[in-house]
């Protein structure tokens, strides 16, 4: 593995059609020691934090089979509103002051229209101006070209639109929209001018064919932020019987992960949980960025543990201010 990785550190690439099997059997640890070496090379120390908040509960008219937030499963989430700029402005400022880079606000349904998409516009606008260092990232489902140029022109320079799984397994997991659907949603927010963070949830059944499948689809569109989720069961949901993955095969999915995507950001978010220690594992195998405090129906890392972790391991992260 340490031969691969320098050849990736040299320039090379994996492409689909290679036979890369051996991503499921090589030895975990030198699998993850290059993993390693190759974020170090590529990325340098550098570790990236991003908070979110549910800016919209409930409701959803998708029927993914993981999600709390469907109006096709049964869950007994919290349900409200749009919340309000204020809201937005007031959070933004406490989660800056915990030294966190980006900031996202993500909402239930489709799209975002009407009154709601108002409310973004002027809420982003207002957090732009409140905290003008912190990096806006937004996620909002499948918007339309000119609405995601209105949130670029108001301070977002990210868009968060999750192809959750390979092509292939995709219809396993919602009908209500398509892989490609997803796939068109990164070509409409990268020509609005916003950088991209897509990745997905691993443990909904997938095989590893899946899993290959799905980094190099994210290869294949450049993608700079990788969210990596591992399956937290929710009950009520159609997957709130399946069983959570185990430590090691979650460390092996995120070593697989760098080779295929060495420069992007690998962003550890939900089923951090699974570890004892938070998956500090993960940040010597290839991850270089997580989630930190609460997600959007389950509870994450507490910020200064992660920055204490992070600053253990050699990583440089953004000061206090």
């Amino acid at each position: 593995m340490r031969e691969l990785a320098e050849e990736i550190i040299q320039g090379r690439r994996l492409q689909r059609g290679e036979d890369l099997s051996f991503f499921v059997t090589a030895d975990l640890k030198e699998l993850c020691e290059g993993a390693d070496l190759i974020r170090r090379e590529l990325c340098g120390n550098r570790a990236d934090l991003c908070s979110i908040i549910n800016g919209r509960g409930g409701r959803c008219s998708e029927n993914c089979k993981f999600c709390a937030q469907s109006a096709h499963n049964h869950t007994n989430c919290e349900v409200y509103d749009f919340l309000s700029a204020e809201t937005f402005v007031e959070d933004c400022r406490k989660i800056r002051a915990k030294g966190v880079d980006r900031y996202s606000i993500v909402t239930a349904g489709k799209t975002l229209v009407g009154k709601d998409l108002e409310i973004a516009v002027e809420s982003y606008r207002a957090m732009h101006e409140a905290c003008p260092d912190m990096i806006l990232c937004a996620s909002h489902g499948l918007m339309e070209e000119a609405d995601l140029k209105r949130l670029a022109d108001v301070g977002v320079t990210m868009y968060h639109a999750n192809i959750e799984t390979s092509e292939r397994f995709f219809p396993e997991i919602c009908t209500t929209h398509t892989f490609e659907d997803k796939i068109e949603e990164v070509r409409r927010a990268r020509a609005a001018g916003m950088t991209i963070c897509c990745g997905g949830i691993l443990g909904m059944g997938e095989t590893w064919e899946d899993r290959i499948s799905m980094a190099l689809t994210l290869a294949e569109l450049a993608v700079e932020s990788i969210p990596l989720n591992f399956l937290i069961p929710v009950k009520g949901t159609p997957l709130g019987n399946r069983e959570k993955l185990a430590p090691e095969e979650i460390t092996r999915i995120v070593a697989m992960f760098r080779y295929i995507n060495p420069t992007a950001d690998i962003r550890i978010a939900a089923g951090r949980s699974y570890f004892e220690d938070g998956g500090e594992v993960l940040f010597t195998s290839g991850a270089n960025a997580t989630l930190t405090g609460d997600m959007l129906t389950t509870v994450g890392n507490n910020t200064a543990q992660d920055r204490e972790m992070l600053t253990r391991l050699g990583y440089e992260i953004k000061p206090v201010p």
